[in-house]
């Protein structure tokens, strides 16, 4: 259950880290900053800071969270990452994530194929599997 909290205060950590520090960042100060945590385990959490940074995160401790995080990245561009976290796992989204290639034709071709025949495969095994059960009877006979 922390583990949910600890991966998404994680990956706050790590949009900071990714900041390269400079003199701007070195004298950055927090504009403001408010946390709450209620008795029933949900809470929220927002900061920003003079250089950029900004994060905040809400969700119900140790089952779901859901945030974003923004910084500047060493060449100005504005980096943002926004998440949620359930019991599926962590899930990130922004224009900076690499993103996987496009599944080749012939593996989505086979895929097909293995969708739409392993019923019959399925019946086929099954018929072989009563005729070997009554061959096996017979001989025990």
């Amino acid at each position: 259950m922390n583990k949910l909290l600890i991966r998404s205060l994680f990956a706050c950590l790590l949009s900071l880290v990714a900041a390269r520090p400079n003199e701007y960042d070195a004298v950055a100060e927090t504009r403001s900053f408010s946390t709450e945590v209620k008795e029933d385990g949900s809470y929220q959490y927002q900061y920003d800071t003079t250089n950029g940074i900004a994060a905040q995160e809400s969700g119900i401790g140790g089952h779901y969270a859901s945030g974003s995080a923004a910084y500047y990245a060493p060449d100005g561009q504005l980096i943002t990452l926004s998440y949620t976290a359930d019991d599926n796992g962590f899930h990130p989204s922004g224009n900076h994530l690499p993103t996987p290639p496009p599944v080749p034709n012939a593996i989505l071709k086979a895929l097909e194929y293995i969708r739409t025949h392993s019923n019959e495969e399925e019946r086929q095994g099954a018929i072989e599997n009563k005729q070997q059960t009554k061959l096996a009877i017979r001989y025990r006979q």
